[in-house]
């Protein structure tokens, strides 16, 4: 069975999370969830939270042992762009791309993977 947990129109750009997306994938989840929480970086912050409410999904719809739960997969989106001016000299401007990502993390159980 596979349980899902999905954060969408995190504020931070998919570039910066997705190597802490593609380290934790094909681990276990409480090996991934050790590893990710003892990293400084945002990016870390925002999987850490995305695997716990995968897990606690997983709890709750009645997984049979929590602890056998592999991430079978951990993907990173792109997600809409504010877009905004800045004004530069001599009357031109430039773009402020805001970017935004949507987090995806499937985990599922050790016999199926």
């Amino acid at each position: 069975m596979n349980y899902k947990a999905i954060h969408r129109f995190a504020d931070m750009t998919p570039r910066k999370i997705r190597p802490f997306a593609d380290m934790i994938r094909g681990k276990s989840a409480d090996e991934a969830l050790q590893s990710l929480k003892f990293l400084p970086n945002r990016g870390a912050r925002l999987l850490e939270q995305v695997l716990k409410s995968a897990l606690g999904n997983a709890s709750d719809r009645g997984a049979r042992d929590v602890e056998d739960l592999v991430v079978s997969e951990s993907r990173v989106d792109g997600a809409p762009t504010f877009k905004r001016m800045m004004p530069r000299s001599r009357g031109s401007a430039n773009m402020i791309l805001r970017r935004m990502a949507h987090i995806h993390i499937t985990l599922s159980d050790e016999a199926e993977s």
